[in-house]
């Protein structure tokens, strides 16, 4: 049977794991389903529609699953919801809330979300994500796997980050930053990962490759459009895997520092 401390509060179509854990003050209301080892130390607020899934630890005066900060979103509207996956760590006063469109907001397994960190309504975290304190993730932000984003570091709205990438404490991305690319100010990639592409055990030859687009994105001197061109026609996958996430970008990439002022608010690849 589930360990649920006498002061906690259960309200609705509630379902537990036998060995869920919840604490003291804690309550769950509406439609919620938690999985087996997850433990939820103390004074969280779990509001549904929500999945959180097996091995989670939920530290005390976090909220999840409440009504987007949207005025134009109903807060008495619970689907999709929320759904979470395993082995997450939220620590104190973490923060996400339910969706607005069609898809759950979604977080993955294996995260890390230090003290007061959040996550807004239809966002999509994936696996192995590191968020420093007091990071913010505006709506619809994706966060691919392996990813570090330093304390109270923001993430605009609609951007993406791709896998492995890396945001120093107090920056800043308005547009999307690419896998394995650093954001050392803000709005300004002026590195790459190098460790942890080192750390992921990628091989030697792909981590060169990496650097060579790095440098011809943003240290060549080329347009973007130009770079993309290239890449196209070196063909290799890494090179492909850049000029899908260039193209497919929902508000363009953040744009090298050796373009005007107006131009290196974002770069969208034009598709004629």
């Amino acid at each position: 049977m589930p360990e649920i401390h006498p002061t906690a509060i259960l309200d609705g179509n509630i379902s537990l794991a036998g060995d869920v854990i919840i604490g003291p003050h804690c309550v769950l209301r509406g439609d919620i389903a938690i999985g087996s080892g997850t433990k939820l130390i103390g004074n969280c607020y779990l509001t549904g529609k929500l999945v959180l899934g097996s091995d989670n630890v939920v530290y005390p005066f976090t909220s999840i699953g409440f009504a987007s900060q949207d005025i134009n979103y109903p807060n008495d509207m619970y689907d999709p919801g929320i759904v979470i996956g395993d082995r997450n760590v939220f620590r104190e006063n973490f923060t996400a809330h339910r969706a607005t469109q069609e898809a759950p907001t979604t977080i993955g397994n294996d995260n890390m979300f230090m003290a007061s960190s959040h996550v807004a309504h239809d966002c999509v975290v994936g696996n192995n994500n590191t968020l420093v304190n007091c990071v913010l993730l505006g709506g619809h932000v994706h966060i691919q796997d392996k990813v570090l984003i330093g304390g109270d570091a923001a993430v605009h709205q609609f951007v993406t980050i791709g896998s492995g990438a890396m945001i120093i404490g107090m920056g800043y991305a308005s547009y999307d930053l690419l896998p394995y690319f650093m954001i050392t100010g803000p709005n300004i990639v002026g590195s790459i990962n190098i460790i942890g592409m080192r750390r992921s055990g990628m091989p030697n030859n792909e981590i060169r490759r990496r650097k060579d687009i790095y440098k011809l994105l943003y240290k060549s001197g080329n347009t973007i459009n130009t770079s993309v061109k290239q890449l196209k026609e070196a063909g290799d996958p890494v090179a492909m895997e850049y000029v899908h996430l260039i193209e497919s970008s929902r508000r363009g990439i953040i744009a090298p520092f050796h373009t005007t002022r107006s131009e290196r608010r974002g770069v969208v690849i034009s598709h004629e």
